[in-house]
């Protein structure tokens, strides 16, 4: 059978001020009609049914994923009593689909991606179980760069299989500008999507080499599930596990890694800045959303939750209003957001994030 874990356990800090701790991106409608988890649930229940859909997140948003996707089971929302990072996220739901279904192929997937073309989205999920199957083999999706992104990790592929996946040599952080274009004149790199697909026993056997203790707080709880102790051993078991990558903790280690190179309008909508990518820009290059009126105003996000927002003469600028708080920055600066949230923190500027 064929399982889907989504997670949504992210706090989304680089679209402050909308996105907030109460609501992180995730559940915000930042574009078309749906919220970005709605988008990413709906997309894949087209493959996976919905008993087999599970969310993974925190205790603070359990009320907002059953709000947002009453069509997902309670028993399917996973809650991490702590945030432990990705592999410590996949192990905790490998427990609960392996007490579900012992041979289950999964696919991991984040709340809040765009992708734009779902029937090719599909179909290399698709050929990833295909390839999963044909060994203990982990695959993950790949996304054929289009222009030198310093956001995102890359993938450097090796040769193409048979099967039309290719060999990982490696994965590569963040890179600065000038790496990020050498990759893309290479065109040997893949954008990492974070997406993965696997045999759920082909992971667990990689916990158990790479990540032994991981491996046995997983067993601990999937013993528990189902049992008046489950809270108390998910709670005790989880807190103990490394905050580690799965990237870092597996992809980067394991064997039989394969990567699917993809085309399917993917983007991570890490920013501010992807409104420009994704949504309508005017004559002058800009995107206003909300009671905005420009003039002499050139390549600017401006977003407001219902006053008035008056520009004139400002170029390249980020301008995002919420009921109680303001936003002004410079576009290349919109990934500094997340360390502007830090500051706040120190600050204990609590209410406002």
């Amino acid at each position: 059978m064929l399982h889907a874990v989504i997670m949504a356990g992210g706090r989304g800090e680089r679209f402050w001020p909308e996105s907030r701790l109460s609501r992180p991106k995730q559940f915000l409608n930042l574009l078309g009609n749906e919220t970005m988890i709605q988008s990413t649930v709906r997309r894949i229940n087209r493959l996976i049914p919905c008993d087999n859909i599970y969310i993974i997140t925190n205790e603070m948003y359990k009320e907002l994923v059953k709000e947002q996707l009453p069509t997902i089971n309670e028993e399917n929302i996973i809650v991490e009593p702590v945030a432990r990072n990705t592999a410590a996220c996949i192990g905790l739901a490998c427990a609960f689909i392996k007490k579900k279904d012992k041979h289950a192929n999964m696919v991991v997937l984040p709340s809040d991606h765009l992708i734009k073309d779902e029937d090719r989205f599909l179909n290399m999920i698709e050929l990833g179980f295909k390839k999963a199957n044909l060994g203990e083999n982990l695959v993950t999706l790949g996304i054929w760069p289009n222009y030198p992104e310093t956001a995102y990790g890359y993938i450097k592929i090796g040769n193409m299989d048979e099967d039309l996946a290719f060999n990982v040599e490696r994965f590569v952080e963040k890179p600065d500008a000038e790496t990020a274009n050498k990759y893309i004149n290479e065109g040997k790199y893949l954008w990492n999507s974070g997406m993965f697909i696997w045999h759920v026993d082909t992971i667990m056997k990689n916990f158990e080499i790479h990540m032994p203790k991981l491996f046995d707080g997983i067993l601990n709880i999937e013993k528990a599930i189902g049992t008046g102790n489950q809270n108390h051993a998910i709670k005790e078991e989880f807190i103990k596990l490394d905050s580690i990558s799965i990237d870092y903790g597996i992809m980067e280690k394991a064997k039989n890694i394969y990567v699917l190179p993809c085309q399917f309008g993917w983007d991570d909508v890490g920013s501010w800045t992807s409104l420009e990518r994704l949504d309508n820009c005017d004559d002058e290059g800009n995107v206003l959303k909300g009671n905005v009126i420009s003039l002499d105003t050139h390549r600017c996000i401006v977003k407001g939750s219902g006053k008035l927002i008056a520009t004139v003469g400002i170029d390249d600028l980020i301008v995002v209003e919420t009921e109680d708080a303001i936003l002004i920055c410079k576009k290349d600066k919109a990934q500094d957001i997340k360390q502007l949230i830090g500051e706040m923190k120190e600050l204990s500027l609590d209410s406002y994030l």
